[in-house]
């Protein structure tokens, strides 16, 4: 008897006409010819998981045991025989924006499960323009942005303006404000302990359109700002907040600080590495964090019941580009529906929730040509990336698209959103290898 038993694997199978990638969550044998095992009675169940412009993840359970045939369109596409209780078949070989229709039928004591349908994403739209925009002299740089709607966009850095004879202001503004119209300048100051001080800024998130964190030490209602103080040892500047609410946010910042603020109080988080943590991002369930320091590992850890849970940190894989493992240095990670996608130095990769650093790149160009350090999106058919000469890389769900109007040595973006058809980036661009200004892209679609 011909069989293989394998667990927690990924099997490649080339049927007539298509490839499928077969996911066994528990454990699956192919079709033998032969079998002793007592034959399931009862009626699979297929459900569809997920799908996106190319694919269709469908579950089949009450099914252990069984000799199965999957069938798409009324056309069988494979066979095989399931010794685990759920097994999940990922059908890679689809046209965006159409409805298939699958079934399962059990070979030995012949019954059929119910057919359902599957309709694929479509794909969505490279067609930005864009508008560029610079901010202060000499020494200037933002590093965050947050989108309430198109008129109604907050940007946090560090931007220097001179006075009317010339000279430079040491007093630098740390947010501007888009209206719709024009950008407005404000100094946003810490109160702490009696006393206020200018706040270095460098991440802002917006928990609502009315409730916005700067800094993660300053809470705004879109009028008026009110300090919380972070009164922990958190010896960094916070490079990034995620949360699910004003109450209920964590922050990360530089050599592996992490903490997490809840119903007025915060808590400093372990996290077990020294690199700079650069992002993070989340849903209810599952919030991961994105780190990477020069001579450090690179790092992606994952929050788990309060505790951190380290997927990766190591050197193995650096500086070695693979396309089945997260590899080369992290800078940036996001998550729609039960996806993370992870941006490296050499690529993004997409792999499930539960990944213990197996992944799928696809971008899958030369790494030289890629450089990006932040990444968002709407959902898996629409993704941006913003980072080195001030590259911007969109994802249709098919297919990649470089602005390449956009592209200058002298630039480099830091972060980028997107939401609904407006995406913005921004960062710094240096002038004769010595001023430095405060850099805006705003696309529009």
């Amino acid at each position: 008897m011909l069989s293989h038993f394998l667990k927690n694997k990924i099997i490649y199978m080339k049927t007539k006409t298509m490839n499928i990638f077969i996911v066994l969550l528990l454990t699956l044998s192919f079709l033998s010819c032969n079998t002793n095992e007592p034959e399931n009675n009862d009626k699979p169940v297929l459900t569809v998981e997920d799908v996106s412009c190319t694919e269709a993840w469908l579950k089949i359970s009450n099914a252990k045991g069984s000799l199965i045939t999957l069938k798409r369109d009324d056309k069988e596409i494979m066979q095989f025989k399931l010794t685990g209780t759920d097994t999940v078949v990922l059908d890679n070989s689809l046209l965006p924006n159409k409805t298939y229709k699958y079934q399962v039928f059990r070979i030995q004591n012949p019954v059929s499960g119910i057919q359902v349908s599957a309709t694929t994403m479509d794909t969505t739209s490279h067609n930005f323009t864009w508008q560029t925009f610079t901010f202060g002299n000499e020494t200037s740089v933002l590093f965050d942005v947050v989108i309430i709607n198109e008129n109604n966009i907050w940007i946090v850095g560090e931007i220097y303006k001179k006075d009317s004879l010339g000279i430079l202001d040491p007093v630098f503004y740390n947010l501007a404000r888009w209206d719709g119209n024009k950008w407005t300048l404000e100094r946003v100051y810490y109160y702490y302990q009696g006393s206020y001080s200018l706040a270095h800024l460098k991440s802002i998130f917006a928990f609502s359109n009315n409730s916005i964190s700067l800094g993660g030490f300053f809470r705004s209602n879109g009028d008026s700002f009110e300090s919380i103080p972070l009164n922990i040892s958190f010896s960094s500047e916070v490079n990034k907040i995620w949360g699910q609410g004003s109450k209920d946010y964590y922050i990360a910042g530089n050599n592996g600080n992490i903490a997490h603020y809840k119903d007025g109080f915060w808590q400093k988080i372990e996290s077990g590495t020294t690199s700079d943590l650069l992002d993070i991002y989340g849903n209810e369930q599952n919030i991961f964090i994105a780190g990477y320091r020069d001579f450090k590992p690179s790092a992606l850890l994952k929050v788990e019941n309060g505790i951190i849970k380290k997927i990766i940190e190591d050197e193995n894989n650096l500086f070695n580009y693979r396309t089945d493992f997260i590899s080369g240095a992290i800078y940036s990670v996001w998550l729609t529906k039960n996806k993370l996608f992870t941006t490296t130095s050499f690529d993004l990769y997409r792999s499930d929730l539960e990944t213990d650093g197996k992944a799928e790149a696809i971008w899958k160009g030369a790494p030289q040509d890629w450089g990006m350090i932040s990444l968002r999106g709407n959902d898996v058919n629409d993704i941006i990336a913003c980072g080195a000469f001030g590259r911007i890389w969109h994802f249709n769900g098919i297919t990649w698209k470089k602005f390449n109007e956009l592209e200058n040595n002298s630039d480099r973006l830091y972060r980028i959103e997107i939401k609904g058809n407006i995406c913005i980036a921004v960062g710094y661009r240096y002038e004769n290898g010595i001023e430095r200004y405060g850099l805006v892209r705003i696309g529009r679609r």
